[in-house]
């Protein structure tokens, strides 16, 4: 590209473009001598850049855009203090360098020519743009008749782009875009963008148009025949407060900007409640309804708070650990600020009670900056408790998710639907099927409650759900959400959550001032392991709160001036250890395994005994087991019987002996295939005298043949073998990639060997193979 000098001129507001001619008045004194300059020593050639501030009066190099054109000066008429010039574009130039000089500022400029792309797509742009030309009215202010003629001719598609764009009525920065752009077809996509937009809003205009003149040939009738009414009524000496109240109404109908079919909706009831005698009882039904149709948001938001970092911030204040989680929920965030879009599933966050959920929704809310609002559907078993009540039942009301909507005032707040495993089912209706449409992004937008009657929309809002146990949530619900497991904390995890915020929470709530209770880290600990058994931190806050009110009474009553926790401390305020921490078997026993079970409140452990007796080879199950747990006993029993003499097992056993497995803590439901190895190596260990080793757990589902399947909640189960002593677990060999998942603390202090049968299993449980 050829580099040349150029005398310069600063433009406000004006892009001229390459073979388009433009007028402009040229007044300041540097634009005045680089006029002169130009004429006198440079063929009439002069490079305009457009200033980025129009108000500037005398920009430097970084005050103007880089990209200009090289122009022709043709005409010149002058005035008393200014120059009329008519120039026509050469060439796009970039600017390289800004000169002073001696006669006028200069520009040292290389020129930028437009760049041929794919021809045929050229052609087919420059098509479907004369296209667009014609289906414009010959009136449109940009589309002049000339510029028909030559598109009728079929001109070049680098004088189309830029001889159309000279008469767009666009801003300056996109007239600058296309200056900028040197690729021609490049060029004529934007161009084409940009004549859909303007085709669109011509036809709102339009619309706009012809809608506020029907509304004022409608609003001038609608005057005359209230007055003409509210005369009538005078005269019968009928005048009631219900004027004042339509009037009031329609007042607020007019200045806000309701959707149009709320509005016809709330005209005709008024137009109803208006002609309904005041001692009607039905009035009162019709006021209400028209108070919830004016009261629900329908065009109130909040903006997004769209800094991440914050966002981050916020969450990372809240909570400690839960690093999976809030990288979803971040994401979640990113991309909806992404695509201004929430048309993504919605996120359920499912674990035991105590970690969390609750408190990372209202987080969250927090985060966006969003209204938020919680709705609880534990024990829901209507379905006019999500849809409402036709208006026709006395004393009818609409549901809860529009009863929610009304009390967070806009239409985008963070709704947290709790519980969502906890609904039920009866002959009034199925509430989850309900739920189905609140939850579905591809029809919220039409969200149908039999009170309101009229179409709501529900897309904007961010809806999270919470649950304790997966399968209790019905399947079809299950496929719109995006469920994201809040595992048990580790007891380290606990520590950090106790010393970072329940302690603060729980000294500021009892008007403990910093330094008045002193809790170090081992106490904590102490307090986690020894009178808190859970997966999340309920208990934990509460046993708090208790050692924070019994500070508040020791320092009144009796004038202490701080306290130290310490074990004597607890035992004396809470009394002695609530839990045996480690509840693993002391020692290597015959018949006894312990077993891994994952329940809605995290993980547990499970022993699981086996005995025989003198009888007829019955099997005998007790420790309220499901239905799956008694086929999974079965199944260890045949696989047993048809190995007895690979483990060294008289066959006559099984005919002449009942044998009884039994799961302690009858009370308590239990269910679930991975027990099988359990039971399995616990037969095997009773029937062949040999003990099974104490520090020992293992899951996994057996077969008839012998194999082991995977299971899950493998992070949960292997948080309660930590916690209760256990120091190698067994898992199927198909779960090896779930130990992901398990914290680092678990994987020091715990071996876990993957088995794939149960001769596997039998080798590294039983000590007869050590």
């Amino acid at each position: 590209m050829s580099d040349k000098i150029y005398p310069l001129i600063c433009t406000r507001g004006v892009i001229i473009f390459p073979n388009q001619e433009i007028v402009i008045d040229v007044g300041r004194e540097a634009s005045l001598k680089a006029i002169e300059n130009a004429q006198d020593n440079y063929d009439d050639q002069i490079v305009l850049f457009s200033q980025k501030k129009m108000d500037q009066e005398n920009p430097q190099e970084d005050d103007i855009y880089h990209v200009g054109t090289l122009c022709e000066i043709r005409h010149v008429r002058r005035f008393d203090k200014f120059l009329r010039v008519k120039f026509r574009g050469l060439s796009r130039v970039r600017l390289k360098k800004w000169i002073d000089g001696s006669l006028s500022e200069m520009a040292h400029v290389e020129l930028l020519p437009s760049v041929r792309e794919d021809e045929t797509e050229e052609s087919a742009l420059v098509r479907m743009i004369a296209s667009s030309f014609e289906q414009m009215h010959p009136g449109e202010r940009f589309v002049s008749k000339d510029l028909m003629i030559e598109l009728s001719k079929g001109v070049g598609a680098d004088a189309l782009s830029d001889k159309a764009v000279q008469a767009f009525p666009l801003p300056v920065e996109r007239k600058q875009q296309y200056l900028e752009t040197t690729g021609i077809n490049e060029r004529l996509i934007m161009l084409l963008q940009d004549l859909e937009k303007e085709k669109k809003m011509s036809e709102v205009e339009k619309k706009i148009n012809e809608t506020v003149k029907e509304r004022i040939d409608q609003g001038q009738k609608d005057y005359y025949l209230r007055e003409k009414i509210h005369a009538i009524r005078e005269e019968l000496g009928d005048v009631v407060e219900a004027d004042k109240d339509a009037e009031s109404i329609r007042k607020r109908l007019d200045e806000n900007p309701y959707p149009e079919y709320i509005k016809t909706k709330v005209k005709d009831e008024l137009a109803r409640y208006e002609m309904l005698p005041q001692a009607s009882g039905e009035t009162g039904v019709i006021k209400t309804y028209i108070d919830w149709l004016m009261d629900l948001p329908w065009w109130q938001q909040t903006e997004d708070n769209e800094n991440l970092n914050e966002a981050q911030k916020i969450l990372d204040e809240d909570h400690y650990g839960l690093d999976k989680v809030k990288e979803r929920i971040m994401e979640y965030l990113a991309v909806k600020q992404m695509t201004n879009s929430l048309k993504a599933p919605i996120i359920c966050l499912v674990g035991p009670p105590g970690v969390g959920k609750t408190s990372l929704a209202r987080s969250v809310a927090r985060a966006l900056d969003r209204h938020f609002v919680k709705m609880s559907l534990g024990g829901v078993r209507d379905e006019a408790e999500i849809r409402g009540h036709r208006r026709t039942y006395l004393g009818a009301l609409p549901g809860r998710i529009i009863q929610g909507m009304k009390k967070a005032e806009v239409i985008n707040p963070v709704f947290l639907i709790d519980e969502i495993d906890k609904m039920a089912s009866d002959y009034k209706g199925d509430p989850s099927s309900a739920m189905l449409e609140v939850l579905d992004p591809e029809q919220n937008s039409v969200f149908s409650d039999h009170y309101i009657e009229e179409p709501y929309d529900l897309s904007k809002v961010l809806f999270i759900a919470t649950a304790n146990y997966l399968e209790n949530i019905p399947p079809a619900l299950q496929d719109r959400l995006e469920i994201i497991q809040l595992s048990s904390y580790t007891d380290a995890e606990k520590v950090n959550i106790a010393k970072r915020h329940l302690l603060p929470k729980q000294m500021k709530e009892n008007g403990l001032k910093e330094g008045q209770l002193q809790i170090d880290d081992d106490m904590l600990l102490y307090l986690v392991r020894y009178y808190t058994r859970e997966a999340g931190v309920r208990q934990l806050e509460r046993t708090i709160a208790t050692i924070c009110r019994k500070t508040v009474l020791a320092i009144l009553k009796d004038h202490e001036e701080k306290i130290v926790l310490n074990k004597e401390l607890i035992h004396k305020w809470l009394g002695n250890e609530k839990v045996e921490y480690g509840q693993k078997e002391k020692e290597d026993q015959v018949g006894t395994v312990t077993g891994l079970a994952y329940t809605s409140f995290g993980g547990d452990v499970l022993q699981i005994e086996a005995n025989r007796f003198q009888g007829s080879g019955k099997l005998i199950l007790t420790g309220k087991l499901g239905d799956v747990m008694k086929e999974s006993a079965t199944i260890a029993l045949d696989y047993v019987r048809a190995h007895a003499k690979e483990y060294g097992i008289d066959p006559q056993i099984f005919e002449k002996q009942d044998i009884h497995i039994h799961v302690p803590e009858g009370a308590v439901p239990k269910d679930g295939p991975s027990a099988g190895v359990t039971m399995t190596t616990a037969l095997v260990s009773c029937l062949s005298d040999q003990p099974v080793k104490a520090n020992l757990a293992m899951t996994g589902e057996v077969t008839l043949r012998g194999n082991v399947l995977p299971i899950g909640g493998l992070k949960e189960k292997s948080l309660a073998a930590h916690r209760s002593g256990i120091t190698t677990i067994l898992i199927p060999k198909a779960n090896v990639k779930d130990l992901d998942e398990v914290p680092e603390e678990v994987k020091k202090s715990v071996t876990f060997i993957p088995v794939s049968t149960v001769e596997e299993v039998l080798k590294n449980a039983l000590v007869a193979y050590e």
